[in-house]
C-alpha cells in the first residue's frame, strides 16, 4: 500500500472515531440522567447481581430489577460505541504512523495502536456476553 492510502484510512478512522464518540457521549449522558436504584448504590452491586444471574441463584425483587437494568445497559447497541471508539483510536494511530513513514520500514512504535484495538475487542466481547443473560432473566421472572 502506498502512503496516500494510509492517509485516507487515517481520515476514515478519525471520522468513525468521532461518530462513535458522539454516540458514546449521548449514551453516557442518558445513563447519568437516569435515577439510581437504592440497591445499585452499594459498591460492587452490579457484579453481585450478574454473578447471581449467571449461576441462576435466587434473587429478591430489587435485585432482579437491578439485574435487568444492568444487563439491558451492557447489552445495548449504544454501549458498543465505547469499544468501537477505542478500536478506531487504535486504527487512527496505526494508519497515521504508517502514513507518516512514507514507505519506510515500520518500527515497534508504529504498532502500539494494536493494544487499544485488542482491549476494545475484549471489552466488546464481554459486553456481548451479557446478551445471553437477558434470556436467563426472562426465565427468572
Amino acid at each position: 500500500m502506498n502512503s496516500s492510502a494510509f492517509g485516507v484510512l487515517t481520515v476514515i478512522s478519525l471520522a468513525l472515531m468521532l461518530v462513535a464518540a458522539v454516540i458514546a457521549s449521548a449514551y453516557v449522558s442518558r445513563l447519568r440522567k437516569r435515577e439510581s436504584t437504592p440497591f445499585g448504590e452499594s459498591v460492587g452491586s452490579a457484579r453481585v447481581v450478574v454473578r447471581k444471574v449467571r449461576k441462576r441463584e435466587p434473587m429478591s425483587e430489587d435485585e432482579l430489577h437491578y439485574a435487568r437494568q444492568v444487563v439491558a445497559d451492557r447489552g445495548s447497541l449504544m454501549a458498543l460505541s465505547i469499544p468501537a471508539m477505542i478500536f478506531m483510536l487504535g486504527c487512527f494511530y496505526v494508519f497515521g504512523s504508517l502514513q507518516h513513514l512514507h514507505g519506510a520500514t515500520p518500527s515497534e512504535r508504529t504498532f502500539l495502536g494494536v493494544i487499544p484495538m485488542l482491549t476494545s475487542t475484549n471489552l466488546a466481547l464481554r459486553m456481548l456476553s451479557h446478551v445471553r443473560l437477558k434470556r436467563r432473566l426472562r426465565k427468572a421472572a
